[in-house]
């Protein structure tokens, strides 16, 4: 049994022409070819892999044959393939990154981020796009080094050299805390109550604000680098902490979770700023990112 050959693009381009648009002829004009051209180019093209793609006898329009249906799928394959590759060769050509790397805070929340990249795939599908989520001075740190093209930050940018900056909207922060716990319990808290328990505390991985504590109240600290994992101890009563509004509003509606009346600590707004190098001017699908975080930020602040 002799091997298939190699079929050509061309070929491939004709047969699934001719499927879909059911002719021969159908299929010449769509291609801008003859017909007797499209015959050669399907003949040629069943020579090559040794089997018999469409049924010609008594059909006024060319039917699949059982090989060719399973020819079908590769081919559409093949041709995705290389519509990709064309048009990803267009954008770099046009000037597109070869790859987005972005890195956001923690605290942004998550339908915001969801948006925003649902939008960005759907505006430049031949850009793959790396995500960092990260908390306090960490997102800095990685713009800073390099890693990321464009950081959604929190305020501890404001203060770095080597950064621009645009303020791209807010968090409502709250301090809150199982409903079973004593500062969730008490009827009235004093100033200075939450020095009393455990404050559960997000740490920093980078060395840019190493030591230095954000909102921390009480001595009695559990340090997290996950947010995710602040959530669920919150919630099982190990001790209270600030959490994003947009995070733990389903919480506060089932009772899972307290919102803490507490005096001296009623948290506030947390703001973000899109961060990029001062000496890396970014490019088109990272100002479009850009443009999109503070558009979408300060509009959900208003």
């Amino acid at each position: 049994m002799s091997e298939p050959g190699s079929p050509t693009l061309d070929q491939l381009q004709i047969f699934l022409a001719v499927v879909e648009e059911g002719s021969f002829a159908a299929a010449g004009r769509r291609l801008n070819r003859a017909v007797s051209v499209i015959s050669y180019g399907v003949s040629n093209l069943e020579a090559q892999l040794g089997l018999t793609l469409f049924t010609r006898e008594g059909t006024k329009k060319p039917v699949l044959t059982k090989e060719g249906e399973a020819i079908l799928a590769d081919a559409r394959v093949v041709a995705a393939g290389l519509a990709g590759l064309r048009a990803r060769a267009k954008g770099l050509l046009e000037g597109l990154e070869a790859e987005v790397s972005l890195a956001v805070d923690v605290l942004l929340p998550a339908e915001r981020l969801a948006e925003v990249l649902r939008a960005f795939a759907c505006e430049f599908p031949t850009v793959p796009l790396r995500l960092h989520v990260e908390a306090l001075g960490a997102v800095a740190a990685l713009v800073l080094d390099g890693k990321a093209g464009l950081g959604i930050a929190g305020p501890v940018a404001a203060g770095l050299e080597g950064l621009d900056r645009v303020e791209a909207g807010s968090v409502q922060l709250v301090p809150v805390a199982a409903p079973d716990h004593p500062l969730a319990r008490a009827t009235k808290l004093k100033p200075g109550a939450g020095r009393d328990h455990i404050q559960l505390v997000l740490t920093d991985r980078s060395p840019l604000t190493q030591g230095r504590d954000f909102a921390v109240q009480s001595p009695h600290t559990w340090r997290l680098a996950d947010l995710g994992a602040k959530h669920a101890l919150l919630r099982e009563g190990i001790g209270w902490g600030n959490m994003p509004l947009p995070m733990i509003e389903g919480d506060l509606v089932a009772g899972t979770l307290v919102r803490l009346a507490m005096p001296d600590d009623t948290g506030g707004p947390f703001g973000f700023s899109a961060i990029h190098r001062s000496d890396a001017a970014p490019g088109p699908a990272t100002s479009w990112l850009l443009e999109r975080f503070v558009t979408l930020g300060l509009g959900q602040d208003r």
